[in-house]
């Protein structure tokens, strides 16, 4: 039930503020879901689903906990846990963010916060986590576990750290938009759960530029989803999507999102993708789209952090602006750079280029290398149907 995928965080959230055992709640909120799973259908949903969740949570956590405190003969330990958690305590809590900024905690990697934040936030099963990493599933188990442990008894509070939050919220919205993975372009649970949480600490830090820039980032983003795919799943790259099928709710949301953040903050790297992205979304067609100004922008993004993909959307604004040739010249140093060197975008962008200039070989190349590297199913049906049209001409 979809309704059950979302309340998971809500109750796990509130287990865990309330009791810690991240491991240990996790175990009973799944026992809830069971349950749930089992009566909601015979006895009906209740009035309070979220209520209902936590308090035969929170009761099985206290069995769980007591017998482990039994074992271990720490019965003083017994006498805090004598009274379930009252769902009355937590009913307008957003225990979903404040779990989120558990799973981010300064004490963890960023891998570690991701893979954290997709397991108990995002919902996502470890062998989902572990496909998305390209990491062996036990391995991703693992990790997981240790970062469960390392928060453990960790106070369970908001924090003035928002960039480690940001940044986990900015990686699940990109796994969602474009899942690295598997046969679905996008997750939408994934990219309604990131922009949920940002709108959440929008609310709670309404001057943050960064915080805002995110959000905008995210909506502008979003509102493309419709003309991502046609009917049968098949990719269409931006220049070629029906612009009449964007969501122009969330552009007008984003683009006066960003149009006031841009105005009252110090500049950030999510801020400036953000207006990145507006510029897109005010262009009716890909040939009126202010593409020196997105050069410009790229170019201030690079200042903010050594990303090799900024450099790789340059190039394609630059090849826009001076010709494909000059957007070639900037893609030869991601050759030498580990983090693109194998990644199939490089050699995706670079096809697109080399078959602007004609050189259909060439291009044909470095179609079927990208459709050998990625490893999501629509983006190899994608280049592997540009390389065959290469071959009919």
């Amino acid at each position: 039930m979809e309704q059950l995928r979302e309340l998971t965080p809500q109750v796990l959230g509130a287990l865990v503020r309330r009791y810690g055992h991240f491991d240990t709640a996790e175990d009973a909120v799944q026992e809830a879901l069971l349950a749930a799973a089992t009566q909601w259908p015979v006895d009906g949903v209740p009035e309070n689903p979220r209520a209902w969740l936590i308090t035969v949570a929170s009761r099985r956590l206290v069995d769980l906990l007591r017998q482990d405190e039994a074992r271990r003969k720490r019965e003083s330990t017994v006498v805090a846990l004598e009274e379930p958690l009252a769902t009355e305590e937590v009913a307008h809590d957003d225990d979903t963010l404040r779990l989120l900024f558990l799973c981010c905690h300064p004490s963890l990697s960023q891998v570690s916060r991701v893979a954290l934040t997709l397991r108990a936030v995002g919902g996502l099963t470890t062998a989902e986590i572990a496909h998305a990493f390209m990491t062996p599933e036990t391995t991703m188990a693992q990790r997981i576990s240790r970062a469960k442990q390392r928060v453990r008894g960790t106070e369970f509070r908001m924090t003035d750290e928002i960039d480690p939050v940001l940044g986990v919220l900015y990686l699940v919205f990109t796994e969602g938009h474009t899942a690295s993975g598997g046969a679905r372009l996008s997750r939408t649970d994934l990219t309604a759960e990131a922009i949920r949480l940002t709108r959440e600490l929008h609310r709670l830090l309404p001057g943050n530029g960064e915080v805002t820039g995110l959000l905008a980032l995210m909506l502008l983003t979003d509102a493309r989803r419709p003309a991502r795919t046609r009917p049968d799943g098949t990719l269409v790259p931006l220049a070629e999507q029906d612009r009449l099928l964007w969501n122009r709710e969330l552009i007008y949301e984003g683009t006066a999102l960003i149009t006031e953040s841009l105005q009252a903050n110090v500049i950030g790297p999510y801020q400036v993708q953000a207006a990145i992205a507006a510029v897109h979304a005010e262009a009716a067609s890909t040939e009126e789209t202010d593409w020196p100004q997105i050069v410009e922008l790229y170019g201030l993004l690079e200042r903010f952090s050594d990303n090799p993909m900024v450099t790789l959307n340059r190039a394609v604004a630059v090849a826009m602006v001076d010709g494909a040739r000059a957007g070639l010249d900037l893609l030869e140093p991601l050759d030498e750079d580990p983090r693109t060197a194998r990644h199939h975008r490089l050699s995706a962008v670079r096809a697109h280029l080399l078959e602007q200039l004609g050189d259909n070989e060439a291009a044909h190349a470095c179609y079927r290398t990208a459709a050998e590297l990625t490893t999501s199913d629509p983006e190899r049906r994608y280049l592997n149907s540009r390389a065959a049209r290469l071959e009919r001409h």
